[in-house]
């Protein structure tokens, strides 16, 4: 069986979901399209929605990357503005969300209960509390890379629940077959057990 990368950025690799990039062309294979919070631009805002809706095709499995971030340019209020919307388009196009968030964990959940699809946070790597609010909260969570070595994050992995997780690579340079192993290990559960319950979580979140 395959080892499924929930979230990347390499070219021509049709075993995941590939992180589309803003105006870019829809590629043949599953992809995930949104506007990611650095990407915002106030006087292309109306291009930028419409060219999300435009990408949305059958292998488009999800919207996003998504979310909130306090490093970028965009305000606060532009950016939940655009996040609102991407929402209300997954809402009406039935499809789940994958969420890039920097520092405003607590302020996803308000997002979450207006969404009527699975959220998935990517690349999530912060502590059990935070987990333990996500998870609460109905969100699912993807590990990268930090798990091959973060013994924290190692931990906090251990506890969450294996229908609420994913793995991905993001956009690091690393084998995503390494990641499965670490976390069989982790989990204390077979790489064949871990990669039937990822595509059953797949099912679950393309199903609402």
């Amino acid at each position: 069986m395959s080892y499924f990368d929930f979230h990347h950025h390499k070219q021509n690799f049709a075993n995941g979901i590939y992180n589309l990039e803003l105006f870019q062309a829809v590629p043949e294979m599953p992809f995930s399209a949104g506007i990611h919070p650095k990407d915002i631009d106030e006087n292309k805002l109306s291009l930028q929605i419409e060219w999300l809706k435009e990408s949305i095709n059958e292998n488009c499995f999800a919207i996003g990357e998504c979310g909130l971030d306090p490093m970028v340019s965009a305000t606060a209020e532009v950016q939940n503005k655009v996040f609102l919307e991407q929402i209300n388009i997954a809402n009406e196009l039935k499809k789940p969300l994958i969420i890039h968030c920097v520092k405003r964990f607590s302020e996803l959940i308000p997002f979450r209960k207006k969404s009527e699809f699975p959220m998935i946070l990517h690349g999530f790597n912060k502590k059990q509390s935070v987990a333990d609010s996500l998870l609460s909260n109905n969100f699912y969570l993807s590990f990268g890379k930090a798990v091959l070595y973060n013994l924290s994050l190692q931990n906090t992995l251990k506890n969450a629940p294996l229908d609420r997780l994913f793995l991905e690579t993001d956009d690091a340079d690393f084998s995503i077959e390494e990641l499965y192993h670490k976390v069989s290990e982790i989990k204390n559960i077979s790489t064949k057990n871990l990669q039937d319950q990822i595509f059953v979580n797949l099912e679950t979140i393309k199903n609402g």
